[in-house]
């Protein structure tokens, strides 16, 4: 209308569109394991990643090859400590200082490190008094450094005393000896807690109580109702049950990062390429919707990229999603969409962040809509 104002709902649609981002982004990984004799090199597996769109990846060693080759990649990563590393990180800082400035601050900012994961499957055990104070050291190392990267560790599902249902879920004591001042830390540096879960494992276990079906996320209908919350697959219950243990431990506000999770083509008890294929599709589509308990976006790594032939006999060597030579053992498609723009919008870390968003959202809302009214 000529003279009059002009109604703009650019500045309204910019603040929709930032939400929309931030309740979007999710993003699947896949765990690269170098246990065998036979297996491509790095540069290869790089350009195996890409051409797949598998856009994160993690390492359980900083393997130089490996990062050398992610150089320049725009991959995001975890990166393990080894297992022998441990004492030595958790009583001297200066050998924490010379491990970040070897494997983490000689490849940065042209390796993307996402997180650090101080040991795998090691609490409860004779490791375990060391992870946290390595956590520490290797966190005020990077901080010397300069660099802001996530510390933690990654767990096993064994650190559960109970699981079922869902909400009855809880440490077993011999672990929250360990658990709980680990989660406080995590919870005041902003890192999240790494998870393995692996329904295959539950289903392998206890097949007569557990239905195929809700192990491989094709149940047509709710199998396990726990108060407010409906289970139609096996992974969001056992997430679930991890989620309802922190709680008890006063460590609601910490996200979890799912660092492995898969199903085995061949080697054991419904190890087979039909059922491997069906769970980490289903993985893949499913990681986008969240938990009953935590309905936001998950990010999760699939184990592994590749069949790994020093492994142990049996499905060990089974998880993977290529044989050697590049082939994919079954086909697998991931969305180019699912990036990990921020790995720290997702999951636990979206009730922080998405409350703090909504919450400046609200007040900036009347000031866009006179802005527009100018």
């Amino acid at each position: 209308m000529a003279g009059g104002r002009v109604f703009s709902l650019r500045p309204i649609a910019l603040l929709i569109s930032v939400l929309a981002v931030q309740t979007s982004v999710h993003g699947i990984g896949v765990n690269y394991g170098l246990v065998g004799d036979n297996l491509p090199q790095p540069s290869a597996v790089v350009d195996l990643y890409k051409s797949n769109n598998i856009n994160s990846m993690r390492i359980f060693n900083p393997n130089h090859d490996v990062l050398e080759a992610l150089r320049g990649s725009n991959i995001p990563l975890i990166v393990g400590v080894e297992h022998k590393d441990l004492q030595s990180l958790a009583s001297d800082l200066s050998a924490a200082n010379n491990w970040v400035q070897t494997n983490i601050a000689a490849y940065s900012p042209s390796v993307s490190f996402s997180y650090i994961a101080v040991g795998n499957e090691i609490i409860p055990g004779e490791l375990a008094q060391y992870v946290l104070p390595a956590i520490q050291n290797i966190q005020t190392a990077l901080a010397a450094s300069g660099l802001n990267i996530y510390v933690s560790t990654s767990i096993a599902l064994s650190v559960l005393g109970s699981s079922y249902p869902p909400s009855a879920g809880a440490f077993t004591p011999e672990a929250q000896n360990y658990m709980e001042p680990i989660l406080k830390f995590l919870a005041t540096s902003g890192s999240p807690l790494l998870v393995n879960v692996y329904p295959y494992f539950s289903y392998k276990d206890n097949p007569d109580q557990i239905a195929l079906s809700y192990a491989l996320f094709t149940s047509p209908d709710v199998v396990v109702i726990d108060g407010p919350y409906s289970y139609k697959n096996l992974f969001d219950a056992m997430l679930d049950a991890t989620y309802a243990a922190m709680e008890k431990v006063g460590e609601a506000g910490v996200a979890v990062v799912v660092s492995e999770s898969g199903w085995p083509s061949d080697g054991g008890f419904a190890a087979n390429i039909s059922n491997a294929q069906t769970y980490n599709q289903n993985l893949i589509n499913h990681v986008g919707e969240g938990t009953p308990r935590r309905p936001a976006p998950i990010e999760a790594y699939i184990f592994a990229m590749f069949n790994e032939n020093q492994k142990e006999e049996g499905t060990e060597r089974n998880f993977g999603l290529f044989y050697p030579d590049k082939n994919p053992v079954y086909p697998i498609t991931f969305s180019a969409s699912q990036r990990l723009v921020d790995p720290m919008t997702s999951n636990g870390f979206h009730f922080r962040k998405m409350e703090h968003m909504k919450f400046i959202s609200y007040l900036l809302f009347p000031f866009l809509v006179c802005f527009s009214l100018l």
